[in-house]
């Protein structure tokens, strides 16, 4: 499969842009267990042009990401243009457009998936951003507004003819937010469109690596794409990777690998939030500054997502003060405290 000249192995796997969540230290971490393609968070139009330092921080890529694509959300298509092109700046893989997000304070002021009320607006945006840059422009979108709008084949093909090189479809409405089952028929009905030539991605509900297999057997999909499933568990492209090629699972990792894999990411965000760009080391290289371990620190309160998502501590007996506890820390010396003390739960057969 290739998206313009960008070429990936078969049945490829792609991390979903999620804002507060796929920043560098994430990242990383999910291209080392398999991921093929990087998105970054969520960049708004208008505060990139305005220059805001927490947005521009956004656009920062490392070159062991690659391939990566800056995603960008707006409803102005001037605005989204500029933005465009100071994205491309930052020489990323591809730029790809936010036609999705449902949260009501984007989609309340017609960005992401508000966008799916006013088709002529998004085809406007769609077309001034790919006269804009001469990267590979792409789209994230959804199934359509509610249940009685389910748009998606027919756009399809009008986003196509805006000139995209790829397009993401969300099997759920803008109505349903994340809840619900994702439907992946429509999906399918795009990619089987005899008239759509482009690279289809599909996204949804794909927590397992059977259901990965299924949706590129039963869907014909390009690549999938896997969001809320990977947070907390980067390596579940690596679980799913081994299941196509073997048929079987990957051996699980240790209950103290696991543990160690957040607490890496956790550092790696300390990094990325709380060290000067002037003193900061590579992401995946130790803190030694030992005043850090002691201070209260933003990477810790951001890595809390992904700690409180997390299928680690899951089926622990009694865990619930220790949850707490592990959520509240500011420290590296107090969490890491809490997780190292944290023992592995004993099977259930063993106690009988």
């Amino acid at each position: 499969m290739k998206i313009s000249n960008i070429e990936f192995p078969d049945k490829p796997l792609f991390l979903a842009p999620m804002e507060d969540v796929t920043d560098p230290a994430f990242r990383l971490l999910c291209k080392r267990f398999g991921a093929d393609m990087l998105y970054t968070e969520f960049v708004s139009s208008e505060a990139l042009i305005r220059d805001v330092n927490r947005t521009k921080q956004k656009l920062t890529i490392y070159p062991q990401e690659r391939p990566i694509a800056i995603q960008i959300y707006g409803h102005d298509p001037a605005s989204m243009a500029d933005a465009a092109r100071i994205a491309a700046e930052a020489q990323p893989d591809i730029i790809d457009i936010n036609f999705g997000c449902p949260v009501k304070k984007v989609a309340g002021k017609g960005a992401g998936a508000g966008l799916l009320r006013d088709l002529p607006r998004m085809l406007k945006i769609t077309k001034d951003m790919v006269n804009a840059v001469k990267i590979p422009v792409t789209v994230k979108t959804r199934l359509g507004w509610d249940d009685d709008s389910k748009i998606i084949v027919d756009l399809a093909e009008q986003l196509q003819d805006c000139g995209i090189r790829a397009l993401t479809i969300h099997g759920r409405t803008r109505a349903q937010l994340y809840k619900g089952d994702a439907d992946w028929s429509l999906i399918g009905e795009v990619k089987n469109n005899q008239r759509m030539h482009i690279p289809i991605i599909g996204n949804g509900d794909v927590t397992s690596a059977e259901r990965a297999l299924e949706y590129f057997n039963r869907y014909g999909v390009d690549a999938v794409m896997i969001g809320r499933g990977s947070i907390g568990k980067p390596w579940i492209f690596s679980e799913i990777k081994h299941y196509f090629k073997t048929g079987e699972h990957k051996q699980m990792l240790s209950f103290n690998e696991q543990k160690a894999i957040l607490k890496e990411h956790i550092i790696a965000s300390v990094k990325w939030l709380d060290v000067p760009e002037s003193e900061a080391l590579t992401l995946s290289e130790s803190i030694t500054n030992s005043e850090l371990w002691d201070k209260r620190l933003k990477g810790i309160i951001h890595g809390r997502r992904h700690l409180a998502a997390s299928p680690v501590f899951k089926g622990i007996p009694n865990f619930k003060d220790t949850r707490i506890a592990m959520l509240r820390a500011e420290t590296l010396n107090d969490l890491f405290a809490i997780i190292d003390s944290v023992e592995e739960p004993v099977d259930s057969i063993l106690l009988f």
